[in-house]
């Protein structure tokens, strides 16, 4: 028995320190802000750290199933509890894996030195504050412990937006930071409602509480919730902010926007609506919204010439393929859901990577003062190619695999589904035509001469004829993770399937984190 307790009070300190590393780093690189060399190391071996406790996480919750702390030694309802089950740890080890290569590649970029000349730079510990407060996200067990994680990332994500000061990036970080205000004061005031309808914030004691409430303030509730969570994710129609802020944001950070922040409003969403407000059969209002969200971005995307916004409108479109998954509230969906949120978070952060890598050497993001680099560049028309193919979904990739999985359940669960499911075949046609698109005007056609940078205070070189090792290898390295989603296609599968299991199933998660199983 004492070695059990040992064993239990073991994974609930490791299941701290995801949260906590990233903020004691955070306080280490300011103490240290003066040296370069001790805020990259402290970054690179916290998220190290991070990354290998996620896989521990996963493994053992996989085995064993949720793994819950009561901070304080309050138990729940009462307390905070985190809890690692097989979605959020499998969700935790690929966004610390994003953050990583996207640390390596802002280091090497020089984008993390902006300012040091004249001042400490403030990018290692609001980037390790952000990994916290996505950390938390992941693995807390209450609602008002999941906006303060919120608060943390946007805390975190203004000031990182609005590095390398402009007149156009502040207008750009207002947009966000405005938006981001209204929905975080929304939120609270659905949580204060939540509270005071039950008694309680806890998810787990929410799951029953919940039934016993009138169904009309129920429904309100989870409208609430979704509307938040849906101005987060970027859904359309509240998705208006996204394309104006994240490609005026630094190559690096936008990337990690991309990767990671709607992604992890996704998982909100799916966590609080699978738990909070169970449904049989499929949800027509998400349906709806997954069609718009697909079709808008997929279209949007299309009308761009700038390399970064196209981008941003397909990263829209993708959030509607999730969507889809939630919608159709079945086991089969929301495990396709899952996986393709996991590859859909090392895909964005890796195109997005690779624009910078684009940007770098032209000098530009406008497509049509683009061309020839297949030539110049036959690394970087890889580095894009794979990726590319990825997110359109051409088989073996990862995102053929993700949207199968999406397609079967949808043609399952009944004739609405089944037309949607066609909607996520033709936006993944008009996916394959944006990025063919991109592929052409970039990389084909005459080569055309750098544009050099006009700016001549800019710490980071555009419109040059190289890019460093670094950059090259860390975009690599998310490619890498990417396929490797694909070659393990199978076990990734059955891992995620468990974990929808779980989703609609709710009671391995309820009597973990009640206590009735420990």
């Amino acid at each position: 028995m004492s070695g059990l307790a040992s064993e239990s009070s073991a994974l609930g300190t490791l299941l701290t320190l995801p949260v906590l590393l990233p903020m004691l780093g955070a306080a280490l690189t300011v103490v240290g802000s003066r040296s370069a060399a001790l805020q990259r190391i402290v970054g690179i071996v916290v998220l190290v750290a991070v990354a290998a406790i996620a896989a521990v996480l996963l493994v053992v919750a996989d085995h064993s199933g949720p793994i819950v702390e009561d901070l304080g030694g309050w138990a729940a309802p009462i307390g905070i509890a985190l809890v690692a089950d097989r979605l959020s740890a499998l969700l935790l080890l690929v966004s610390t894996l994003v953050t990583l290569a996207v640390l390596v590649y802002a280091i090497d970029q020089r984008i993390t030195d902006y300012g040091r000349g004249t001042a400490s730079t403030t990018f290692h510990p609001m980037y390790l504050m952000l990994c916290a407060g996505v950390s938390l996200a992941y693995l807390t067990g209450d609602l008002f412990t999941l906006f303060v994680a919120f608060e943390l990332m946007l805390t975190a994500s203004y000031v990182l937006i609005t590095r390398r000061t402009s007149a156009k990036r502040i207008r750009a970080g207002m947009t966000y930071v405005i938006v981001s205000l209204m929905s975080s004061l929304l939120f609270l005031t659905a949580v204060a409602l939540v509270y005071a309808a039950t008694g309680t914030v806890n998810f787990a004691a929410l799951a029953g509480r919940m039934e016993l409430i009138p169904p009309g303030l129920r429904t309100i509730l989870g409208l609430m919730l979704l509307v938040v969570f849906g101005i987060k994710a970027a859904i359309v129609p509240l998705h208006f902010w996204l394309p104006d802020s994240y490609p005026n944001a630094p190559g690096p950070v936008a990337a990690l926007f991309a990767g990671l922040l709607t992604k992890v409003s996704f998982y909100a969403l799916l966590r609080t609506q699978t738990l909070l407000f169970p449904r049989e059969g499929p949800w027509t209002l998400m349906l709806v919204l997954a069609v718009l969200t697909m079709l808008v971005g997929a279209l949007g995307a299309l009308a761009q010439n700038d390399l970064n916004r196209l981008l941003s409108f397909l990263l829209v479109s993708h959030i509607g393929f999730m969507l889809f998954g939630l919608a159709v509230f079945d086991a089969a969906s929301v495990s396709g859901a899952a996986l393709y949120a996991a590859h859909h978070i090392t895909v964005l952060a890796t195109l997005f990577l690779v624009s910078g890598l684009i940007t770098r050497r032209t000098g530009t993001v406008a497509l049509d003062r683009m061309g020839g680099l297949l030539h110049e560049a036959p690394v970087l028309a890889v580095l894009f190619a794979i990726p590319a193919l990825t997110l359109a979904g051409i088989p073996p990739t990862a995102g053929f695999v993700a949207k199968l999985g999406l397609l079967q359940a949808g043609a399952a669960a009944g004739p609405w589904p089944a037309v949607v499911a066609g909607v996520v075949i033709l936006a993944s046609l008009l996916t394959l035509y944006a990025l063919v698109r991109v592929w052409v005007r970039v990389f084909w056609g005459g080569v055309k001469p750098p544009i050099p940078d006009d700016d001549p205070n800019d710490e980071v070189a555009v419109g040059t004829a190289r890019s460093s090792v670094p950059m090259y290898a860390a975009t690599a390295g998310l490619i890498a993770a990417s396929l490797a989603i694909a070659v393990f296609a199978g076990p990734l599968s059955a891992l995620t399937g468990r974990a929808g299991a779980d989703l609609i199933n709710r009671e391995p998660y309820i009597a973990a984190v009640l206590g009735t199983s420990r």
